[in-house]
């Protein structure tokens, strides 16, 4: 009766969709700097999938092992089903890749750039030219094909490099801090394309970004914080974890402020941002009693609802703006540089 429960239970295992996604024990490590410290990971086919944190947290250094640009230190992962170790071809055949820096060829036009593309990917050329019509119509581009990328705004070319990461029909879309450098009304428009894509292609999007809004777009997000993910779960599970509302007054004293928040309604205080900040529940009510109780003069007073932003804070006692003007988001190569290596 045993093996056949076993038989059973293998053959289900065996009908189990692959992770478009799977990381184990990833470590990379440049000289004495470790940028990415054994993370595990698994995206479901299908996902939209975030990494959120400051820069230089080793979002874009895991999105280059995966992709195959870089090697890891130790530690195995797995994209689309093949080995990004063992089976780098496979993989770069069924991934497309928007980096953080722009690669396209200005000179040429914007269907020249998915034209070079598709010859590198061997996409079948009697399908070539309705496959490019259709991912450049996805992104609203087909009227402007013919025009130079130099005369291409800049929200135009990264709507073109996300049409040639999809031109060879990938399983797993990864991008890299898409919107960076990119005005809020671009950076919305942007993300209003990736949703659309991601329905219409029906595939896997990885996406890094150390933007907050961004992040509550994916189905699932990871937070990494110095080369680990100190959080993984839903956007409204993660906020719901929280569970208190982010209290911050402006003062005339905030280090008085801060003493008299943990002695007098034992709260534990401190400076982002510029701010005094700290959790409570109910916000709202508990302002009347901080202007009568405090004792230190309040200029001003905010209460917001838990965000993401309160999630980081939660896991590493800091803000992402905080840790990137800090320097504690600094990249491997620029920790090594101030090192003087």
């Amino acid at each position: 009766m045993g093996e056949v429960s076993t038989e059973v239970a293998e053959r289900e295992k065996a009908l189990l969709p692959v992770p478009a996604v799977q990381v184990r024990g990833l470590v990379k490590r440049y000289a004495e700097v470790e940028a990415v410290r054994g993370i595990d990971l698994d995206v479901a086919p299908g996902e939209t999938f975030g990494f959120l944190g400051p820069n230089g947290a080793g979002k874009s250094t895991t999105i280059n092992i995966l992709c195959t640009l870089a090697t890891a230190s130790s530690g195995s992962a797995r994209v689309a089903g093949f080995d990004v170790a063992t089976e780098r071809s496979a993989v770069r055949r069924h991934i497309g890749l928007v980096f953080q820096e722009p690669t396209l060829d200005t000179y040429l036009t914007g269907e020249q750039n998915l034209r070079f593309h598709g010859e590198l990917y061997g996409v079948d050329r009697s399908g070539a030219a309705a496959r490019r019509e259709e991912v450049l119509r996805m992104v609203g581009l087909w009227e402007r094909r013919g025009d130079a990328v130099q005369t291409y705004s800049g929200g135009m070319r990264r709507r073109l490099e996300i049409a040639r990461g999809l031109l060879h029909s990938p399983k797993v879309l990864f991008l890299d801090e898409p919107t960076v450098g990119l005005d809020p009304q671009t950076r919305a428009s942007i993300w209003t394309y990736i949703r659309d894509l991601h329905r219409s292609e029906e595939i896997t999007v990885f996406v890094t970004t150390h933007y907050m809004d961004e992040a509550e777009h994916c189905d699932r997000i990871a937070i990494m914080n110095e080369g680990r993910i100190v959080a993984l779960d839903t956007p409204d599970a993660l906020k719901a974890e929280v569970g208190k509302d982010r209290v911050q007054i402006t003062t005339d004293d905030d280090h008085a402020a801060i003493a008299a928040l943990g002695e007098r309604f034992g709260l534990k205080a401190a400076v982002h941002e510029g701010v005094v900040s700290f959790a409570v529940a109910d916000g709202a009510a508990f302002v009347p009693r901080l202007f009568d109780g405090l004792g230190v003069p309040i200029r001003s007073v905010t209460v917001n609802r838990p965000s993401l932003d309160d999630v980081f804070l939660a896991h590493t006692g800091t803000t992402i703006r905080d840790a990137e003007s800090s320097g504690a988001g600094m990249s491997p190569m620029a920790e090594l540089a101030r090192r003087g290596r």
